[in-house]
């Protein structure tokens, strides 16, 4: 439902997105990008601005905001605060001005829908259902201004809020948004395991899980998301240097990636408007470098589970904005240096492959100093075999928001089908040697690296001899299990063939003749 604000002057209608608002009763849009909205109408009165909102990604939001626009025509001005790393790393606010300054062209966004596309570099789309008329006089009936600081966005707010009030620009417009929605099918509600090579190539499956079975329910920002619960992903060999598909398919561009893993790694000062950075979490917030504490634990008894960081503050988390990011375990297991991070929620389409990038380097940087604190401290290398080993996050709300439903069906359409006909034939819980004996089908279970047989299945039928090894090995990968199923097929219909069918293993079969 629309807010009803009571007032003697405006009242600001938002249809989309309307809970995410701060509503007064003057003719001022406040765009805080991603500055905290509260900390500046905590400085202002009602009076003095007609709505407070954040704007995150340029992809997700401005079409959002300038349909908002278009229903209030008594507002006249416009004020986007830029202020924080955050916002020049998204562009979502550099996106919004170049909007106002240079308007619109006929196009394609990412996920191939035809559309206004903003002209900027930085990616923006308004939905072509939007008439242009109408864009093009919004663009000239608002007085647009850059803030830098939240002081500075105050004074420009009561600034306006001393000019005459103006009438109108034009006429309330709202236009038809399309929804899009797919098919779910039917799956578990929680815990999935999805393992890739690289962060692009679990990406990718991460996605096309949740939009294939994921439940749809609503989130707490007006809008609904599709959901899987408990996942874990799980990346074993992306390069130090980070792969990018080429094209580039990810919602991140290397050029952005220094940036966000500054965010991950460093401390930072104090900043009105800024709650928190998940390295201010890891470096200072409670007193502690508990990055340099992980490093100093592991160095000293590399065999510990007590690698541990909190970034959950009990003090005031159960409020306003907490950390989505808040447990780190860093172990070393067989001479690998692995790192687990908790997500209690976690937006796996915009920001999931920023999120394990970040990880990734916060490992690496844990590993290069482990291992240089070791050697030194010992200056004989017992570590010269360690490595870099998997990174593995759990999302405990893994979702994609309604408004990226569409691009995420245009990257599994793209790209999923070329990334799971991919076969690794390696399976952590060994092979399978399936042969004819004496009337028999046996099964040999060897070890993975080693072929070292380790168990022995005897049988005639294909489904006795498949509910053993699933009860004894329940851990098989599922293309390998489906797999061993058809071969196991294959070898009880030469068994019991009366025309001297010949099984062997990996091969069509074939008559003795």
């Amino acid at each position: 439902m629309t807010p009803e604000v009571k007032t003697d002057r405006f009242n600001y209608i938002a249809k989309y997105k309307s809970n995410q608002l701060i509503y007064g009763s003057g003719n001022t849009v406040v765009v805080t990008g991603w500055t905290v909205k509260e900390a500046l109408c905590k400085r202002l009165q009602t009076s003095e601005y007609a709505v407070i909102g954040q704007l995150y990604s340029p992809t997700r939001g401005i079409n959002i905001l300038v349909r908002n626009l278009l229903l209030n025509p008594h507002v006249h001005y416009l004020i986007v605060i830029n202020a924080t790393r955050e916002d020049k790393n998204a562009g979502a606010i550099e996106c919004l001005l170049d909007f106002f300054a240079h308007g619109v062209e006929e196009n394609f966004s990412d996920s191939g829908r035809k559309s206004w596309v903003i002209c900027s570099p930085i990616p923006g789309y308004i939905d072509i259902e939007v008439d242009i008329k109408a864009l093009e006089k919004l663009r000239h009936s608002m007085e647009v201004v850059t803030a830098k600081s939240i002081s500075v966005a105050i004074e420009k707010i009561q600034s306006y809020a001393q000019k005459p009030i103006l009438p109108p620009w034009g006429m309330a417009l709202e236009f038809s948004m399309s929804k899009f929605e797919t098919p779910i099918l039917p799956g578990v509600i929680y815990g999935h395991r999805i393992e890739g090579k690289t962060i692009a190539e679990t990406w990718v499956k991460i996605i096309h899980r949740i939009k294939t079975t994921g439940k749809i329910r609503p989130s707490a920002y007006d809008s609904k998301w599709q959901e899987l619960i408990d996942l874990m992903a799980i990346i074993t060999d992306e390069p130090e240097e980070f792969y990018f598909p080429d094209p580039n398919y990810l919602p991140i561009d290397r050029s952005y990636l220094p940036e966000y893993i500054s965010q991950v790694l460093d401390d930072a000062p104090e900043q009105e408007g800024v709650k928190y950075t998940y390295g201010k979490r890891l470096r200072s917030w409670f007193g502690k470098d508990q990055i340099q504490q992980v490093i100093d634990k592991l160095t000293n008894d590399f065999d510990s589970a007590r690698a541990v960081m909190s970034l959950w503050d009990p003090k005031q988390d159960h409020h306003d904005s907490p950390p989505c990011l808040n447990h780190i375990w860093v172990r070393i297991v067989d001479n690998q240096l692995s790192l687990t991070a908790t997500f209690r929620s976690n937006d796996m389409f915009s920001a999931w492959p920023a999120n394990a990038m970040g990880l990734r380097a916060l490992q690496k940087y844990i590993y290069d100093r482990v291992h240089n604190g070791v050697n030194n401290k010992t200056n004989q290398n017992f570590f010269g075999q360690l490595q870099l080993g998997p990174l593995i996050t759990i999302s405990q709300s893994a979702h994609i928001y309604d408004e990226c439903w569409e691009s995420a069906e245009n990257v599994i359409a793209s790209h999923y089908r070329k990334i799971s006909q991919e076969k690794d034939y390696f399976d952590p819980a060994g092979n399978f040697i399936i042969y004819i004996q004496d009337g028999s089908i046996i099964v040999e279970h060897t070890t993975p690296n080693s072929g070292e047989v380790i168990n022995c299945y005897s049988g005639k039928s294909a489904v006795q001899l498949s509910r053993e090894i699933i009860f004894s090995s329940p851990g098989l990968q599922v293309d390998h299990a489906m797999y061993l199923g058809s071969e196991l097929q294959k070898a009880e219909m030469a068994l019991s063939s009366q025309q001297g069918l010949i099984y062997e293993q990996d091969r069509p079969l074939k008559t003795n003749s």
